[in-house]
């Protein structure tokens, strides 16, 4: 469905097949179709103790065909440049106006137009037109307290991606906190040298490094040999790229200069990697060494276990900081508290179709390690359903017995 071009494989044009995705997996891993439904969707994450959201317009530009983007008809090249454009900015604009503040806004380039597209292919400029709408929309976001990040995508474009989000952390990125978070992919082989290059970057210049590390979305599409040869090298560069961050000591960086600022979210569902980031973070605040802010997030639907299981341990620290002492220690505790965020999406169901699809690609393997939740998962409700049958049996014989 999402790759075919039929109308009837296309769940806006089929109502039967709409109901069908929407009933299968649309209402699970996305946060709907309309307003209302995104609003009452965040409503409900963060009821359950998230600490915010991270929200995305599904609707993304394909790299053959982008003319018929955004569903609007074709009309004369520039007429039509600047109507994709004047799309792309409304759609993220409203998707701001349904987040709140230290809420993340998630940005695609690549959806603005087929010109922004043949600009991010040959390492170009971003056309005028794009890059005043963007500055728009980072202006609407300091505006209202929220945050954006700008999303990786295949490294034919990557290039020319994080030479752009370098530009908007240069002016946006300046004051106490960052407002433009760049998104490292580090199952890519030169990640853990990219991310030192951005660190020195910062350092010369003055503006504050924020980063949304993930392991990678598009190894369906993206050329092998830029990828690691195994997942475990993968896992060892992420965990690798998070110590040295969180210590503040990465190679390369000039200890001779005020260390950067940097900010860091990991965007992960990998239990392993998680608890070690948080453990290594709440040691170096109790020890008082310097570290830097740090971030969780998951995709809807997707690891709701890690998730759940940040949430209580924020409750946790939360309580026993109540019983420390010192100031100092409870400050320290409560700065430790892992800030827990959902990530959404949202759009009509074919909109939203390329998104899932390569949400389940990425994480094959994250499937496989939360098995032993889905057997808790199975004896839970299996108790829950005999233990009508096993209560009644034991009041009947202790009738007996009386």
């Amino acid at each position: 469905m999402a790759n075919s071009k039929s109308a009837f494989l296309n769940p806006d044009r089929n109502p039967l097949l709409h109901v069908l995705v929407r009933k299968l997996c649309f209402d699970h891993f996305t946060a709907g179709e309309t307003e209302t439904e995104v609003r009452q969707t965040i409503n409900h994450v963060k009821s359950l103790g998230f600490k915010g959201v991270i929200l995305g317009y599904a609707k993304e530009a394909h790299i053959a065909g982008v003319d018929t983007d955004m569903g609007i008809p074709k009309s004369a090249p520039g007429v039509f440049e600047t109507e994709c454009v004047n799309a792309w900015r409304d759609g993220i604009l409203k998707t701001l106006s349904l987040i709140g503040q230290k809420d993340f806004l998630a940005v695609k380039f690549s959806g603005a137009s087929k010109a922004t597209l043949d600009a991010l292919a040959h390492g170009e400029d971003p056309p005028q037109n794009m890059w005043g709408a963007m500055l728009e929309i980072c202006d609407a976001t300091a505006k209202q307290g929220s945050r954006l990040w700008i999303d990786a995508e295949q490294q034919d474009l990557q290039p020319s991606i994080d030479e752009w989000t370098r530009r908007l952390m240069r002016r946006y990125n300046q004051g106490d906190k960052a407002l433009v978070y760049t998104t490292m992919q580090s199952y890519l082989k030169h990640m853990e040298y990219n991310v030192g290059k951005h660190l020195e970057m910062a350092q010369a210049e003055g503006w504050i490094l924020g980063v949304k590390l993930v392991r990678g979305a598009y190894i369906a599409t993206e050329r092998r040999n830029l990828i690691h040869d195994t997942i475990e090298d993968t896992h060892d560069a992420y965990n690798r790229i998070v110590k040295s961050m969180l210590r503040q000591e990465y190679p390369g960086v000039s200890p001779d200069k005020i260390y950067p600022r940097s900010e860091l979210f990991l965007a992960t569902h990998n239990e392993d990697s998680i608890n070690k980031a948080w453990s290594l973070q709440k040691s170096l605040l109790q020890a008082g060494k310097p570290t830097i802010e740090l971030g969780f997030g998951q995709l809807q639907g997707m690891a709701d276990e890690v998730g759940c299981s940040l949430i209580q341990l924020c409750q946790d620290e939360k309580a026993a900081d109540k019983t420390q002492a010192l100031q100092a220690i409870r400050d320290a505790q409560l700065m430790a508290v892992p800030n827990a965020f959902k990530c959404l999406s949202w759009g009509t169901t074919s909109e939203c179709l390329q998104f899932l699809l390569r949400r389940v690609r990425e994480n094959a393997d994250a499937f496989g390690r939360t098995k032993y939740w889905a057997v808790s998962f199975r004896e839970e409700i299996l108790r829950r359903l005999t233990s009508p049958f096993s209560l009644r049996a034991k009041e009947r014989s202790q009738q007996g017995i009386r």
